[in-house]
């Protein structure tokens, strides 16, 4: 519309008659991206293949292992990308097995309860390399090298064809991860609902509305919600 309104104020100088369409007339509306729903093979091949990872230099020999644990964290915490590589060694309890997020897409910071094999599991990487997520130099890890990194993973493993330019995103693990905790809980016969401010305090969401949007999409989602659905409408006849 934006195009249109252009050209009918360019067309009006020499035609008074023509209209220009008003600001608004089509409120814009984002269009959000489909995620790709990664199963869990989908997962173990993405971890086994960061892990796999030539080296061609003795220096980048922790590169696998920086980005299996990389993927790896995303994929059983829900993080944000941001938020997982520029996470600390202080902001590790480890005993706890909370992490705390800082410095997060809001501002804000919160705690994330993990599991304990998952602090196993730094706390071994931690030994091969002091910091957390860092490239041979001792530096954060680039975004765009991560990024790279991961097409060409997604690519070698079959998730992306050879050419694609599209496909699926790292942040589509994020998406899987909330949308298992709600199967979980719709199987576990409690109320995602009533449960669905847990989840997006969880994943430092600043409205409910945003979790919900992970409310669509799934298969298996809409299955246990069709199930439940199902078995309250017997209840009542």
């Amino acid at each position: 519309m934006g195009y249109v309104r252009v050209f009918a104020r360019h067309r009006a100088a020499a035609d008074p008659r023509t209209q220009i369409p008003p600001e608004g007339l089509l409120p814009f509306r984002p269009k959000r991206a489909r995620p790709y729903l990664y199963s869990k093979e989908d997962i173990q091949r993405l971890l086994s293949a960061a892990l796999e990872m030539p080296c061609q230099y003795t220096r980048c020999k922790l590169r696998p292992w920086t980005y299996y644990c990389l993927f790896g964290l995303l994929s059983v915490s829900g993080l944000r990308l941001g938020e997982a590589r520029n996470l600390k060694l202080s902001d590790i309890d480890f005993d706890a097995a909370v992490l705390t997020i800082r410095g997060t897409k809001f501002g804000k910071s919160r705690l994330v309860p993990t599991r304990a094999s998952t602090c196993a599991v730094l706390q071994d990487y931690l030994k091969r390399r002091r910091q957390l997520f860092t490239s041979q130099l001792a530096n954060r890890l680039d975004v765009g090298d991560i990024h790279r990194t991961f097409y060409a993973l997604s690519r070698q493993i079959g998730l992306r064809g050879a050419t694609d330019s599209h496909g699926p995103r790292l942040h589509d693990i994020r998406h899987v991860f909330a949308t298992n905790t709600l199967v979980r809980w719709y199987e576990a016969e409690q109320d995602p609902e009533r449960l669905l401010p847990i989840l997006s305090t969880y994943l430092g969401h600043v409205h409910v509305a945003d979790t919900q949007w992970y409310l669509t999409g799934s298969p298996e989602l809409m299955k246990e919600a069709m199930r439940r659905l199902e078995r309250r409408w017997d209840d009542r006849t």
